[in-house]
């Protein structure tokens, strides 16, 4: 615990201007972000008597180890940047509002040549219109289902919109006149788009236009006799008013706009929020957020608002918004919102009539969601610190483990060799955090040794990141640099240098109380002495084996026994499992890779549009290994020197052996398969490589 004093600015150090500060830890990782109209004001209330300060804020400042700051121009650069630094550094003290639930969108894919009506989720992507959120999906379908009938777009994916194209034969929307079927040209690029803008104005509100027109074509259609297309017309009209019904009218004058409600406690806070579009509700969401920090309702607005339109613009963000309480103070926020809007946008708290109504009504929701959340967090609370207690307890630790990493080796009968790190935090997954490391010390099986060359590396790691942030009381562990190579994050490929992050999250600095690795006594002893020679005496090891789930720790002839009903065995087991799950995961994907490569794999420049180029031209990679260099130069993008590279890397690459039918024996002479993905060259035989034939561990 630090003494703020000990790096609490000189005076007058701190400028007296608008600006952002940070506060961060030992680890030079970001664990505050706040914004001030006046730094040296703001800051100087961190720098008192720790007793004055909120219990939270204390916690804070003596979690923290040093202070900075930015300067800007304006209160609202101030907000924006604020905003900036809490996405990019996730600190662990700032509000962040967090979604009970991935709401799914209506989505209009305006960005494509045929757009497509689907539902969505996630990150809003540019190009696509968006209405919502919804609560459930099944909602948006049946809504979607009513307006096909007038509004017949493409709701269709990618690959069947290609194969009935292929066909020239629709779907069964287009069969039944729910799709205007562009697959097939029964309609423009340019008529599909118009439609697709339709039907997006009438989503967004505007359908009094679109009634009105089809009312006088109807009654157009019954004067001229035409009674059947006056009967669809009627019953377009009819699907297009129980649509409308689906959201009742709240607000009379048909007003675009947000309201946010806030419930709260002394501990934690929920956000709920109503999307009005032309009077009417499209949608709802809500969030729930920890009060780490002494915070005004004013000031949770303020935050709320910053992650509702930080990442939208243009009609995205309404025109008014009606919240409980102001952020003080409130022109700064107003400025930012019309900013994000390019025009006016009221920010006010609703004072009388329908909209203070409503109001009332999101406030209930938001009390509502924040009573649900304790209910169900309690259980889960109380189960989560008597489970890291009871561990701490058996491996006899100083205090309750709230980092643990858990690492895994999997292989299939020694091929591709990999392990897997994964995070708990307080007893919950840390995912993006997870890491994986392909064992490239040595060839073969050898759980004992990959276990310790994943551990050293890791930590290594850690060692430099320590090395780099100046947290060395002296030169030692220099020369242990970083070479290995092997480390992946998530599903993509991180790079060995040790990038400067400066603070932000997703690294190997912050080290765990306790190692987990799944496997017995051989695999903890090997984890201990990586940790030993690196140095490294501070962290806790152990091992769940899996037959009897005994609990195993370095030094001890005999295992840990937790029974069966504990909590903390619970929780091993969970930490265990999911770091087998992820080693199991990416040994699939390297196994699947490496079935798949073929000899042009290793043509060094040639890329897959190229690979894909030749075997359309040749047929088969037999046929282009037998095709001369100026035959090779006759598909477009191919030169002679890569022609040549092409025929030398053909010419050693093995030659493809009969395969064999294992059922008859017989040699099939056949071509070698069309694609660029297969394993050429290789028998077909009984022993082939099988996944029942071996086992991943």
């Amino acid at each position: 615990m630090a003494d703020p004093s000990s790096y609490r600015p000189r005076p007058g150090e701190i400028p007296d201007t608008p600006g952002v500060y940070r506060f961060r830890d030992e680890h030079r990782r970001v664990i505050y972000v706040g914004k001030a109209k006046s730094l040296r004001q703001r800051l100087a209330n961190y720098f008192q008597d720790l007793a004055n300060l909120h219990p939270r804020t204390r916690t804070m400042v003596t979690t923290a180890a040093s202070v900075e700051w930015t300067v800007v121009s304006t209160e609202v650069e101030a907000l924006q940047l604020e905003y900036s630094w809490i996405k990019e550094y996730d600190p662990r003290f700032n509000v962040k509002y967090r979604d009970d639930k991935s709401y799914p969108y209506l989505a209009v894919t305006m960005n494509e040549q045929f757009p497509r009506v689907q539902v969505m989720r996630g990150h809003k992507k540019k190009g696509v219109r968006y209405f919502g959120p919804y609560g459930h999906a099944w909602a948006i379908r049946d809504t979607v289902d009513l307006l096909l009938r007038v509004f017949p777009v493409r709701t269709c994916s990618a690959g069947v919109f290609k194969n009935a194209a292929r066909t020239g034969r629709p779907c069964l929307l287009g069969y039944i006149g729910k799709c205007s079927a562009p697959c097939v040209g029964r309609i423009t690029p340019e008529d599909h788009q118009g439609l697709a803008e339709e039907f997006c104005d009438f989503m967004a509100g505007r359908t009094g236009t679109y009634l009105r027109r089809l009312e006088k074509q109807m009654m157009d259609a019954a004067e001229e006799m035409e009674y059947e297309r006056a009967a669809r017309l009627r019953d377009d009209i009819d699907a297009l008013k129980k649509a409308m019904e689906k959201n009742a009218v709240v607000l009379a004058d048909a007003t675009d706009a947000d309201l946010i409600a806030v419930a709260e406690d002394e501990l934690e806070a929920a956000v709920q929020i109503f999307h009005v579009r032309g009077g009417r509700v499209r949608g709802q969401r809500g969030w729930v957020t920890d009060k780490v920090e002494e915070i005004t309702t004013g000031a949770l607005v303020e935050h709320a608002l910053q992650q509702l339109y930080g990442e939208e613009s243009g009609d995205a963000v309404p025109k008014e918004v009606l919240v409980p309480a102001l952020p003080e103070p409130v022109e700064p926020v107003q400025d930012w919102l019309t900013g994000r809007r390019g025009a006016n946008v009221s920010l006010r708290i609703p004072q009388r009539g329908d909209k203070k109504a409503l109001m009332e009504t999101v406030q209930r929701n938001a009390q509502q969601a924040l009573a649900l959340h304790k209910t169900k967090r309690a259980s889960d609370l109380t189960t989560r610190s008597r489970a890291l207690e009871e561990i701490a307890d058996a491996l006899d630790l100083d205090s309750a483990p709230l980092r643990i990493e858990c690492y895994d080796i999997s292989h299939l009968q020694g091929d591709d060799v990999v392990a897997s790190m994964v995070v708990f935090e307080d007893g919950l997954q840390r995912k993006s955090e997870y890491r994986r490391f392909q064992i490239k010390g040595f060839a073969g099986q050898d759980d004992v040794r990959s276990m310790h060359e994943v551990i050293t590396r890791r930590f290594r790691r850690y060692l430099a990141e320590k090395e780099r942030t100046g947290e060395w009381a002296d030169g030692s562990g220099a020369e242990d640099t970083l070479t290995d190579g092997g480390s992946l994050t998530g599903t993509d490929v991180i790079t060995d240098s040790l990038k400067d992050d400066d603070g932000r999250p997703k690294k190997f600095a912050y080290p765990p109380q306790l190692v987990v690795v799944d496997g017995g006594q051989p695999q903890v002893a090997a984890a201990r002495r990586a940790l030993d020679e690196l140095g490294i005496d501070d962290i806790a090891v152990c091992g769940l084996a899996k037959r009897l789930e005994e609990v195993w720790v370095p030094g001890d002839d005999d295992p840990v026994v937790l029974p069966r009903t504990s909590e903390g065995l619970y929780l091993l087991q969970r930490v265990r499992d999911e770091a087998h799950r992820f080693a199991i995961t990416y040994q699939r994907v390297k196994r699947a890779k490496r079935f798949r490569a073929g000899p042009l794999d290793d043509v060094p420049g040639l890329g897959e549009t190229r690979k894909q180029a030749l075997i359309k031209h040749f047929g088969s990679v037999k046929k282009l290994r037998s095709a001369t260099i100026e035959q090779i130069q006759e598909v477009p993008g191919i030169g002679r020197k890569t022609a040549e590279t092409i025929a030398v890397a053909l010419a050693q690459a093995a030659p493809a052996a009969p395969a064999v039918n294992t059922a008859t024996g017989e040699i099939i002479e056949d071509e070698e398969p069309d694609t660029t993905g297969g394993s050429s060259g290789e028998p077909v035989t009984a022993g082939a490589p099988d996944e029942r034939r071996g086992q991943e561990t």
